[in-house]
């Protein structure tokens, strides 16, 4: 027998253990070398709560002492480290410099067009101060919010802990979002400042950011100081109009300036992050500087198990609360090297990240499952190209992962040598709150994992009874964290009833955090979320979730991608649409698609069946990756599809259409 057809043999043997193995153990050479290794951890915080979050509290250095963990005397505006003070900055900066690791790289940031630019701490250092002056100079003061409209480059993090050294909260409004809603933000917070940039690169293109920017101020109804990031250089030529300002003109005139970090108090405001509400009008979800850094600072530790001496990689956009969250603030915080990119994943070619993962040795990744289920579809080969073995954990974020993903994940990038992360969490929360510590906890691909050590998350049914194991019902949170949202900005009204009241008894004040998402529990209290409440089909008089669903079909073998909706039905009232994109190797087939149907039925029951299933190359996504389900369910109905523009790619959306119609 040839060594091909042994490895061949191995492989198959490999890929079945995978497939029916339901726990992975972190290997005991992560657990050695972990920040947080000792199970009693639980326990302690338990016993200790809420004193136990002195120990998030005590990664930052405080320049005055707070006097209370926890103020709970006015539920449900809790307030964290009651009168103690701090800067953001500071802690992500000068305390690094002032320990002797100036020369420490903070920042690698690596340019869609392979470009490269590397910040030490002392450069950060120098730069943060010498805008943080500018911005003081053009009349930023205290509590002035600033918006930031940018795409993924180095100018972005200074101007944010620029903002946060002289205790100006920033507003950062992802690139990719339109002018209306730049301005309809900027209208919100008041904010009379505006830092934005030329443009950028997408897929070797020079995308006019400035001309979408400008097109945003002139619905802003007050005066707009503008500061422009010269990004594209000469192959976008612009002008800087009244009231704008060039950054590197900026920033040389006051070289050499120092500004002293302004003290904050722990419940001063950091940032605002505008989230999507229900009611259309965007949500200003408003963090605090000691509860939500020291929060991310012990995520940051103990989840993604970062330590100074890493290259840490967090593949999101800082446009995101998980770019705050752990590409600036948690990693910096603790004096690590965060990586930065621009472009997308398969630019030029489909191996961008993993050249990324080699040449700068990275330790940690946290990314998405949408790029998981991508680089399934694009297949191993790519990855194999690269050295991967630099690697110690992985981690996932922005949605449940399903099994399928998850041990590709293991296998294909961690060399099923790396502890994975599926970490649950919201722009509301801060930070991390459910999931596994990856040197402590046994892993199960599909469920995220217990509550992080003192924090009280249950599932309950719709009287607020917490359900049995294997049971679906509503994810809640019990008690406060530090990382939590304080309220919405300037609508405290909206605050108390769009979080608070669902399963809240205001008489007893035992107030309850209402995520709006559904989940299960084990036996072993590990909660699988199944996605949000309002993500849930009525079949025939049964709820199904969609992510269970999806999960389902992700499970079939040569299934990369799918997305579940509901079709309007004559008999059950809503039908099951399954929109499947195949792996690399797989062709549509009505073999598959028989497939697909009895791995929904196997999993769930004959109820799931889906009533279509559509193959296409591709689904209808944002820029930040989500998939638009809305205009897959308008397909389904055959109703208008409305405005496609602001997709990442609004020409599938025709093409699904003309599938759907010609089958």
């Amino acid at each position: 027998m040839s060594d091909d057809t042994t490895d061949s043999n191995g492989e198959v043997e490999l890929e079945a253990r995978l497939a029916e193995q339901e726990e992975f153990e972190p290997p005991e050479s992560f657990v050695e070398q972990a920040n947080v290794s000792d199970e009693s951890i639980y326990e302690e915080f338990e016993e200790d709560w809420p004193d136990c979050w002195e120990r998030a509290a005590d990664l930052l250095d405080w320049d005055e002492e707070y006097d209370t963990v926890l103020d709970d005397s006015d539920a449900p505006f809790y307030e964290w480290f009651s009168d103690g003070t701090l800067n953001a900055s500071y802690n992500c900066i000068d305390r690094h410099v002032e320990a002797g690791r100036k020369n420490q790289a903070a920042i690698r940031w690596e340019g869609e067009l392979e470009e490269t630019r590397t910040y030490t701490y002392q450069d950060l250092y120098r730069e943060v101060n010498e805008f943080a002056v500018a911005l003081r100079d053009l009349g930023v003061e205290e509590d002035d919010v600033v918006t930031l409209y940018m795409p993924m480059v180095p100018e972005l993090p200074i101007a944010m802990l620029a903002c946060a050294r002289i205790g100006a909260p920033h507003s950062v409004v992802f690139a990719g979002f339109s002018a209306d809603a730049l301005a309809t933000r900027m209208n919100s917070a008041d904010s009379e400042f505006l830092i934005t940039c030329d443009g950028y690169y997408r897929r070797g293109d020079a995308l006019n950011h400035k001309q979408k920017a400008d097109e945003g101020l002139r619905d802003v109804d007050h005066e707009v100081q503008t500061v422009i990031v010269d990004r594209l250089g000469d192959e976008l030529t612009h002008f800087l109009g009244d009231d704008a300002y060039d950054y590197d003109d900026l920033v040389d005139a006051q070289q050499g300036e120092r500004v002293d970090p302004v003290e904050r108090d722990a419940e001063d405001m950091l940032f605002l992050m505008y989230t999507s509400g229900t009611t259309g009008e965007p949500k200003g979800v408003k963090h605090t500087t000691g509860g939500y850094l020291s929060y991310v600072a012990w995520t940051s530790h103990a989840v993604l198990d970062v330590k100074p001496e890493d290259t840490y990689w967090c593949a999101a956009d800082i446009g995101w609360i998980t770019g705050h969250s752990y590409i600036v603030y948690g990693p910096l915080a603790l004096g690590t090297t965060t990586t930065m990119y621009e472009g997308t994943p398969d630019y030029p070619d489909k191996d961008r990240l993993w050249e990324i993962v080699e040449k700068y040795a990275v330790d940690t990744l946290y990314t998405a499952p949408t790029a998981i289920r991508a680089f399934m579809k694009w297949g191993e080969k790519y990855p194999e190209r690269h050295d991967l073995s630099s690697l110690r954990l992985l981690g996932t974020v922005g949605e449940p992962i399903n099994p399928r993903a998850w041990k590709w994940y293991y296998k294909h990038i961690g060399s099923e040598n790396c502890p994975v992360v599926d970490t649950w969490w919201q722009t509301e929360t801060g930070g991390m709150m459910i999931t596994t510590l990856p040197g402590v906890n046994t892993m199960k691909p599909g469920s995220a994992g217990p509550p992080l050590p003192g924090v009280d998350a249950r599932v309950v049914d719709a009287e607020g009874d917490e359900v049995e194991a294997g049971e679906a019902g509503y994810l809640t949170v019990n008690r406060p964290w530090p990382g939590m949202l304080r309220t919405l900005y300037r609508n405290d009204d909206r605050f108390v009833q769009e979080y608070w009241t669902e399963y809240s008894d205001e008489d007893s004040d035992e107030w309850v955090y209402f995520p709006e998402d559904g989940a299960k529990i084990d036996d072993d209290d590990y909660i699988t979320v199944l996605g949000r409440v309002d993500d849930v089909l009525n079949v025939s008089g049964h709820r199904l979730g969609t992510m269970e669903i999806e999960s389902a079909i992700v499970g079939v073998p040569g299934v990369a991608e799918a997305a579940v909706v509901g079709g309007d039905h004559e008999v059950k009232g809503e039908a099951v649409y399954a929109y499947v994109i195949t792996e690399d190797g797989y062709e549509e087939s009505e073999e598959l698609r028989q497939k697909i149907v009895e791995g929904v039925e196997d999993a769930i029951g004959p109820i799931a069946r889906p009533e279509e299933v559509i193959f296409t190359p591709e689904l209808p996504k944002t820029r930040s990756g989500k998939i638009m389900r809305r205009l897959l369910e308008d397909i389904a109905n055959e109703n208008d599809l409305g405005d496609t523009s602001t997709l990442r790619n609004p020409g599938v959306v025709d093409d699904i259409q003309a599938k759907v119609q010609s089958d």
